[in-house]
């Protein structure tokens, strides 16, 4: 007796114009209410005390509009690529596109990354926001260590930025030590830091994992702020030395490359220094994460992501496994927190604080969870999007916020989603088939 298989009802079919209209017209009367009062009334504090506003009401329907229309194109793209769960859905071409764009993009995002300084040397605004750009990557790449490849939802990551940044700060300005010395120093002390975090975690998982790692963060500022005759307090410490070219500075001294080198002296040489450092410092970052992934010890990292308790099942010591992945994202932060140090030459507790945290985490998952590129990608968008709309501070969370959700909706697994294990059976078909054969199915 022959059973036809009942329609899903998840199956994609066209929907009528009355459906989209409605769906708009909802998402429009939602953007309303919402930007009302965002957008469309404006107020400020009056000189006399009092309360001053104006209303705005021609932006607030340009919005409305906008998020209107765009709800029809929605729908009417969800038409023609179906459902977006999932990929076999989306037309050959398409995926033939994005696999010569993926191919690519990283090379060439690499070559245009070695010629920055040249192209730009000129415009100190640029290098200053690609230095920033990298120092993100670096930061990216060491969080997704942890959230990644291990699956470990950290919320404090930016308590290791701090303490690689105090690190080098109060070695070098107290025993005047080196940045090539304080350096690993500043790594080593943050993966400690690491470690003493993955212990009281262990057990822990999902909602749990992340309070505890954020109130780790918020612990490590308020000890950062607290501790005066240690930290300097709210004071911050000042007066960090500059990095140097092993030994030799980069300033307009007798001994300074400039003068070693017999060509005139310019502050952009400095810039272009760090700019080179940073990128060496991500591009190590990046070709360490990468060799670790195809170890015994990266693979625990996908296993134990994947489900921690088949990862038991096999043998695997979960302890070990997630102390090595919060110490080695922990390293990563440290080393970008000692950069940030020597770049600023002034460090105080504000700028270790939980939004970081919050930036960090959102350019891995937007990027791509345990995806290198997606990562680097995602920190070129979100930091260079913030400057972008730098002259529109009233709309710049907002179109942020906007554009997370569309890419929520549209990429859920981010930019470049990439969580394939490293090692996986390629004959899996062939050996489920000969058991259906053999009656075993």
């Amino acid at each position: 007796m022959s059973v036809t298989p009942a329609t899903s009802s998840h199956t994609s079919q066209p929907l009528g114009s009355a459906f989209i209209l409605k769906k708009a017209l909802i998402s429009a009367l939602v953007a309303l209410v919402l930007f009302s009062l965002m957008i469309g009334i404006r107020t400020e504090a009056g000189n006399q005390g009092g309360l001053i506003y104006w209303t705005r009401f021609g932006d607030l329907a340009t919005m409305v509009g906008v998020v209107f229309g765009g709800s029809i194109i929605v729908e009417l793209l969800r038409q023609w690529f179906g459902p977006v769960e999932t990929d076999k859905v989306v037309p050959k071409p398409v995926r033939a596109a994005m696999s010569f764009v993926g191919h690519w993009l990283a090379p060439a995002l690499l070559a245009f990354a070695l010629f920055v300084p040249v192209i730009f040397y000129h415009q100190r605004y640029i290098l200053d926001l690609a230095i920033l750009v990298l120092t993100y990557v670096m930061l990216g790449w060491g969080l997704n260590v942890v959230v990644g490849l291990a699956g470990l939802l950290d919320l404090g990551y930016v308590a290791f930025y701090a303490v690689g940044a105090y690190s080098y700060a109060l070695l070098a300005t107290n025993f005047g030590l080196s940045f090539w010395v304080c350096l690993p120093l500043a790594g080593i002390l943050a993966s400690f830091w690491g470690v003493l975090l993955g212990f009281p975690v262990l057990r822990l998982r999902g909602d749990y994992l992340a309070i505890v790692t954020l109130a780790f963060g918020e612990i490590i500022r308020l000890v950062i702020t607290n501790w005066q005759s240690l930290t300097g307090g709210p004071n911050g410490v000042s007066g960090i030395p500059r990095p140097t070219l092993f030994g030799i500075p980069l300033d307009n001294s007798d001994d300074g490359l400039a003068a070693k080198l017999g060509i005139e002296f310019s502050p952009t040489h400095r810039l272009v220094f760090l700019f080179y450092l940073i990128l060496a410092m991500a591009l190590l970052t990046n070709w360490v994460t990468i060799r670790l992934r195809r170890l015994p010890i990266g693979r625990a990292w996908e296993a134990l992501r994947e489900d921690e308790v088949a990862c038991r099942a096999l043998g695997i010591n979960t302890t070990t496994t997630k102390l090595t992945a919060f110490a080695t994202g922990a390293m990563f932060g440290g080393f970008a927190g000692a950069f940030f140090a020597t770049r600023q030459g002034f460090i105080s507790p504000e700028s270790f604080t939980f939004q970081e945290s919050a930036l960090v985490l959102a350019i891995v998952v937007l990027g791509g969870m345990g995806s290198q590129l997606g990562v680097a990608l995602a920190a070129l968008a979100m930091i260079g999007g913030f400057e972008l709309f730098r002259g529109f501070d009233q709309y710049r969370m907002l179109v942020f916020g906007m554009a997370m959700v569309i890419l929520m909706i549209w990429r859920p697994r981010g930019l470049v989603g990439h969580r394939a294990p490293t090692v996986y059976l390629e004959r899996s078909e062939a050996i489920s088939s000969d058991l259906v054969k053999e009656g075993h199915g």
